[in-house]
């Protein structure tokens, strides 16, 4: 599979970063943004850091629920 679409704006390609999600348009892993956020870091210091992101982006990442899966 080479593309795999998740939501409207996080996509999953094997050609890109190797397949880690990224935002749509873009080479910036989710991930890297998860960690800012978790590092205090408000929605204008990433835009920021990453310009090409818009505040939907961001919010989008913020507001996801995490459940952990029990055993």
């Amino acid at each position: 599979m080479e593309k795999l679409k998740v939501g409207e704006r996080i996509v999953i390609n094997t050609k890109v970063m190797v397949g880690k999600p990224v935002i749509r348009g873009t080479r910036i892993p989710v991930d890297a943004i998860i960690k800012r956020i978790a590092d205090g870091m408000t929605t204008k210091e990433i835009l920021e850091d990453y310009p090409n992101l818009t505040e939907e982006d961001i919010e989008l990442i913020r507001g996801e629920d995490v459940m952990p899966l029990s055993d």
